[in-house]
């Protein structure tokens, strides 16, 4: 399965976009709302959403021939709990998530997203200070952040950052470092590829606290620490 990268640092990508209230995008906006960032050509949530009718799905996805595929395909099977919109996340959530009501964001999954191997373009990855500090604003207590990778070298970070910001626990039932499972219902794409050749998934599932969102300063410092430990300490 060969990843089709998007440079989320361009021009056209830095554009914003302002996304449609949860009003304008759901026929029930009151449901608890489930966020896929990087949610592909949807395939996941289009088999997800009618074995979870009690959730909204809204999948985020920077690349826009997936987006208008994966939209074709709800629309033909008449889901009025699941949308999917395209956008940079990093451009075009933080200011979304502020006006979401209280409470309403149930679950953020960002699944495989993509590695951006080389340290020059680790800044084009999309979980960074920025984006943690809005999810940890707009997202309640008890509320969940579920990240799976293949790729060791990107989930660790994530990791580190979602720790730094002192905003989000582990179960403690949950196994360290990785889960050996997942949360939901059903494996992405990505999943069944990477396990059926006999590969690991790093997961790690976080829920919020009820402590303040963090400082976004705080979180920009650990992200600075934590690049410049990988850059001295590649091994």
């Amino acid at each position: 399965m060969v990843r089709q990268h998007v440079n989320p640092l361009s021009r056209y990508h830095q554009l914003p976009r302002p996304l449609p209230s949860l009003e304008e995008l759901f026929p029930d906006p009151t449901l608890p709302l489930h966020l896929d960032i990087g949610s592909a050509r949807g395939r996941f949530l289009l088999a997800l959403a009618p074995l979870r009718p009690e959730r909204n799905h809204l999948g985020l996805e920077i690349r826009q021939p997936l987006v208008e595929a994966a939209e074709a395909d709800r629309q033909a099977a008449a889901l009025p709990n699941l949308r999917f919109l395209f956008a940079n996340a990093n451009v075009s959530l933080p200011g979304w998530l502020a006006l979401l009501p209280p409470g309403r964001l149930a679950l953020v999954s960002l699944q495989f997203p993509d590695p951006w191997f080389k340290t020059r373009h680790h800044k084009r990855r999309v979980l960074g200070p920025a984006l943690l500090h809005a999810l940890a604003g707009a997202m309640a207590p008890g509320s969940q952040l579920f990240l799976q990778s293949d790729v060791l070298a990107l989930i660790e970070p994530m990791v580190a950052l979602v720790e730094a910001s002192g905003r989000f626990r582990r179960p403690a039932s949950d196994p360290r470092p990785w889960r050996p499972t997942s949360p939901l219902p059903l494996p992405t794409e990505r999943e069944r590829h990477v396990e059926a050749r006999g590969l690991p998934v790093f997961r790690v599932l976080f829920e919020r606290d009820a402590s303040p969102p963090p400082p976004l300063d705080a979180l920009e410092g650990a992200a600075e620490a934590e690049a410049a430990d990988a850059t001295h300490n590649p091994g």
